[in-house]
């Protein structure tokens, strides 16, 4: 199997919110959208990230009411504390403080107008 791409699929209320966020918190740009559907990329990410509409009929039916709840979108960063403060100064609620593990992974957190977890981490181990 050879794998061309990679994108990550989340339920939400409103995908023009959560769309929105990526693009001016992020630097995602929204490469297709229609009505209940969001797909935005990066040119650093080998990953996408699509937004659906909650209730969309193409999904499958025991699908269409799912939430994106207990997903984290992650994200590693070169400078961590440049952008939290960044973040911060664009005055995003900040929902996990910059945390350090044990294993070497630092991150924080935060949250779209969707409720979907955004965390920021590096590694310094």
């Amino acid at each position: 199997m050879r794998i061309n791409a990679a994108a990550v699929s989340l339920n939400v209320e409103d995908v023009a919110a959560s769309s929105r966020f990526l693009v001016e918190h992020f630097g995602f740009d929204e490469a297709m959208a229609a009505d209940g559907f969001a797909s935005l990329t990066r040119e650093d990410s080998g990953t996408s990230v699509v937004f659906l509409r909650r209730g969309l009929a193409s999904l499958p039916e025991d699908q269409r009411d799912d939430h994106a709840a207990g997903v984290i979108l992650a994200f590693e960063v070169d400078d961590l504390e440049g952008e939290l403060a960044r973040l911060r100064a664009e005055g995003v609620a900040i929902t996990m403080p910059l945390t350090s593990e044990e294993w070497g992974e630092r991150a924080f957190q935060v949250r779209d107008p969707n409720g979907v977890i955004v965390q920021l981490v590096d590694w310094n181990g």
